[in-house]
């Protein structure tokens, strides 16, 4: 069956659809099976990364304006100091695949922490002042992100099989000295693109800490592998 969470938790079980039209969460523990698309609409949100569970999505997850798409946490003991920690049972973690693509339009947020995307990712527009993760994905194909006006966001430590391609961000982090776009240890299968991203981008504070990139690395991210 199809399922809309209008709010509170979204319960294990298996459903040929979910539907986000409110602020939900995903508890610990939960174990779903989504044989369609999970959609957040706009303005909604989904919260699969405060707390361990284990998702399957058969297609795709879409984010709609406004919303805050959030899948995916882990402990340090997982992935060192690049963990996003489950705020409940801070040392569990998620298992979070989506078989087709990500695809997150004009959104309040993106945080997508250790998850596997077979296809795409694609973050186009939106912002706010919530922090945008990209950490420890596996992905597919390619990552796009563009347009963002946003407090602060990272891609870090991704496996790309693709291209990435970062263009037109804005970062409005007001803390002295903050370099902009952080673009960190990602290995990306072709090409890495930067352009258009203010104040700059940085690599992070690990001397010889580098994207590793299979083809090329283009335009602002050139001296970042």
């Amino acid at each position: 069956m199809a399922y809309t969470c209008a709010g509170g938790d979204i319960p294990s079980g298996t459903y040929a659809s979910v539907t986000v039209t409110g602020m939900c969460s995903v508890p610990a523990g939960a174990v779903i099976r989504v044989v369609g698309n999970v959609d957040v609409a706009a303005g909604a949100m989904l919260d699969a990364q405060s707390a361990p569970s284990t998702i399957t999505v058969g297609h795709n997850v879409t984010g709609a304006a406004g919303s805050i798409v959030g899948l995916g946490c882990q402990p340090p003991s997982l992935t060192g100091n690049s963990a996003h920690e489950c705020a409940i049972q801070p040392e569990g973690h998620s298992t979070i695949t989506v078989n087709g693509n990500v695809t997150v339009t004009d959104a309040a947020a993106a945080l997508l922490n250790g998850i596997t995307v077979m296809g795409n990712v694609t973050l186009s527009g939106g912002g706010s002042d919530i922090p945008w993760s990209i950490k420890n994905n596996t992905i597919g194909r390619n990552l796009t992100v563009s347009g963002q006006t946003t407090e602060w966001l990272g891609v870090l430590f991704n496996r790309i099989g693709g291209n990435a391609t970062l263009t037109d961000i804005a970062v409005l982090d007001e803390h002295p000295g903050a370099p902009g776009v952080y673009i960190v240890r990602n290995n990306v299968g072709r090409n890495l693109t930067c352009m258009g991203l203010t104040p700059g981008v940085s690599g992070g504070f690990v001397p010889g800490s580098v994207n590793v990139v299979g083809h090329k690395a283009l335009g602002q991210c050139a001296a970042l592998v």
